[in-house]
């Protein structure tokens, strides 16, 4: 998979977990069971399990999201597009499992498993970067 598609598969994903509880809330509010400005940042929530672990997973995509970008526009702006291409569906992939299994849940087990997807994510980008290096 090409680096850029990997990019924009990676942005898609961020979106659709984003979906996923902007479409509950949404739904609370048109049908009047909740207020627009019930959601505010930092606040305790009602929210379902789900709901609060889909909003930390795609707030998880947007704090990575931006470092994937660099490395892989960097890799086509810098004329080396390999150096991304090769590893970029790697770090998709687990970035999507890292997700997944934070929808799932978040006991001691599975908190692990994430902190191994993540560590395989950096582990990745710090590799791209070090292909990168003039």
């Amino acid at each position: 998979m090409k680096g850029i598609t990997a990019l924009l598969l990676f942005a898609a994903w961020t979106l659709a977990l984003m979906l996923t509880y902007v479409f509950y809330r949404t739904a609370l509010v048109m049908s009047g069971q909740k207020r627009a400005d019930s959601w505010t940042r930092g606040r305790p929530t009602e929210d379902p399990g789900f709901v609060v672990r889909a909003q930390h997973a795609h707030m998880n995509c947007v704090e990575n999201l931006p470092i994937f970008a660099a490395i892989v526009l960097s890799a086509y702006a810098l004329g080396k597009p390999a150096a991304a291409d090769g590893l970029a569906s790697y770090v998709l992939g687990a970035r999507v499992a890292q997700s997944t299994v934070h929808l799932i849940g978040v006991n001691h087990q599975l908190v692990f498993v994430r902190g191994t997807l993540f560590t395989i994510q950096v582990a990745l980008f710090l590799y791209m970067i070090w292909e990168l290096l003039p």
